[in-house]
């Protein structure tokens, strides 16, 4: 009677083992359950926090009063700089504690305070979006051997703008300055867009093509603003080849007397003029025109050293 009494106690034992065991499993699952939700909920108020903060700070920026948008012209010295406000002039500012005025550049957009003109911040380049959809995404696909019959004019142009832009060391130590671009003439389909396709598919640069229709503007002043712009979202994503097709549209010779249109249409080709003959520390941007009338083009656009 008395060994049943032992097994009875023991089976008891093992069962209570065995009850408290499941349910130590079920706790872990659970702890482990409340500990990934813990953390989950960590994370998430962690972002949130971080989003209030960007909110308060925007908010703050919202409530600061507006400011003046300015252009540099020229640093004056260590605290001063020369900036051009439109339709004011320009004036001799100061610059915010938090500006590094060693990274100011001619022609930066900025931001004055309404009080003081003090130089608080400096804002990203303004590109027109009809600019901007003349950049190429990807690289052109084309190829040298797809061009027929210009074995000549490959071996120029591979001179004048892929040398330059891989070996530009070559020009330095010969002290030779590099050529800006190249100027191709011809009837059309003789491979003059082809070929610029090609050059800027072998140099891997960003590609900007641009028609000098599409410069032409009826607002005064419109179409020089868009020279101005292609060339710094050119300078942005260096190296870049331009690639203006029917440069005529801009370039015809000047005649005295022009008024309306075809004086904005000088305009523009000026504007050209200045922006070939001011980016010489640019080397990595190189601009190559094509036209099918060389023969009405601008002497100036025709001028050695262009």
């Amino acid at each position: 009677a008395h060994r049943p009494r032992v097994m009875a106690a023991a089976a008891a034992s093992h069962g209570i083992q065995s009850y408290y065991s499941s349910k130590i499993d079920e706790l872990e699952v659970v702890v482990r359950e409340k500990t990934s939700n813990l953390r989950r909920l960590e994370a998430q108020r962690n972002e949130l926090n971080s989003k209030v903060r960007l909110l308060r700070e925007e908010l703050s920026l919202l409530q600061e009063p507006g400011s003046y948008v300015g252009e540099v012209v020229k640093v004056m010295g260590r605290k001063k700089v020369l900036v051009k406000v439109h339709p004011e002039g320009k004036y001799v500012v100061d610059i915010d504690k938090a500006i590094d005025i060693s990274k100011l550049n001619p022609n930066d957009r900025v931001a004055l305070r309404n009080d003081s003109y003090t130089l608080h911040l400096v804002l990203p380049s303004k590109v027109d979006p009809l600019v901007s959809l003349m950049k190429l995404e990807k690289v052109p696909d084309s190829t040298y051997d797809m061009i027929g019959g210009c074995d000549k004019q490959i071996k120029e142009i591979k001179e004048v703008i892929e040398l330059p832009i891989k070996h530009p060391e070559l020009f330095e130590s010969l002290g030779i300055a590099q050529p800006k671009g190249v100027l191709m003439h011809g009837p059309p389909g003789t491979g003059k867009t082809l070929l610029a396709r090609a050059v800027a598919h072998h140099t891997d640069c960003t590609f900007i093509r641009v028609s000098g229709s599409e410069l032409v503007q009826k607002y005064i002043g419109e179409g020089s603003r868009m020279v101005r712009e292609l060339f710094v979202m050119a300078r942005e994503h260096a190296p870049s080849i331009i690639f203006m097709d029917e440069v005529d549209s801009i370039g015809s010779s000047r005649v005295d007397g022009e008024q309306g249109g075809d004086s904005e249409v000088q305009r523009t080709m000026l504007e050209l003029l200045n922006q070939l003959d001011g980016f010489e520390a640019a080397t990595n941007i190189k601009v190559i025109m094509a036209t099918n009338r060389i023969d009405i083009l601008d002497e100036a656009l025709l001028r050695p050293g262009r």
